[in-house]
This record gives C-alpha cells, sequence and structure tokens, in this order.
C-alpha cells in the first residue's frame, strides 16, 4: 500500500514563503516520477511541479516558474515544494502524487498519470 503524507502548509503574507514536504512509503520512491499539484475552490486540479524519478529533471508550470523549486531525497523517500514570492492566487490545497509508470521517459503532468495521492495540505497566502 502506497502512502504519501504532505506536510508543511499554513498561512502566509504575500511575499512569503513556505515548504511543503510529501513522506513516501509502500513502494520503490526512486523508481518513481512525482509531482506537486494545488486545487483552488471552485477549480480544477491543476499540475505545478514535477520531477523525474532520478530527480535529475524537474518541470513547473509557467505560473510558479522562478518562484518555486521541487526536489526529492531518495535517501528519505521524500520530495519537497520549496515555494517562494507566494501570491495570494497561489492559496489552494496542495497535493503530492505519485508516478504510475516506473521509470518513466519524460514527465507528464496529466492528473489521471498519477496514481497515488496524499491527503493535501492546505496553503492561503493573504494579501
Amino acid at each position: 500500500q502506497v502512502q504519501l503524507v504532505e506536510s508543511g502548509g499554513g498561512l502566509v503574507q504575500a511575499g512569503g514563503s513556505l515548504r511543503l514536504s510529501c513522506a513516501a512509503s509502500g513502494r520503490t520512491f526512486s523508481n518513481y516520477g512525482m509531482g506537486w499539484f494545488r486545487q483552488a475552490p471552485g477549480k480544477e486540479r491543476e499540475f505545478v511541479a514535477g520531477i523525474s524519478w532520478s530527480g535529475g529533471r524537474t518541470y513547473y508550470a509557467d505560473s510558479v516558474k522562478g518562484r518555486f523549486t521541487i526536489s526529492r531525497d531518495n535517501n528519505k523517500n521524500t520530495v519537497y515544494l520549496q515555494m517562494n514570492s507566494l501570491r495570494p492566487e497561489d492559496t489552494a490545497v496542495y497535493y503530492c502524487a505519485a508516478d504510475r509508470i516506473t521509470r518513466r521517459m519524460g514527465y507528464t503532468q496529466t492528473v489521471h498519470e498519477y496514481d497515488h495521492w496524499g491527503q493535501g495540505t492546505q496553503v492561503t497566502v493573504s494579501s
């Protein structure tokens, strides 16, 4: 049973920073790409950032490029999302997710290509 547990969300003022963590268990973490998604009230879940299974490649939505950084520590089975220069429009529930394909070439930002999800952590950015 794969489990993903996010932490690190909270309330922050615009311009501030937060670091989200996602601890994984239940399968060989280092064989799978990981992604961060977010969902704001009344909106669809959207891709934020992704990282390849090896950690060698990272991918970002245009809206967060230059402000957010995704990383992973395969020794700790953990993926991180460092969020800087936060804006009110970043307010959402943030989810980490594991790719369903072992050692995928390239990356995917499609929700249904991720087969395991965390419970989500709320990020609220006040103006």
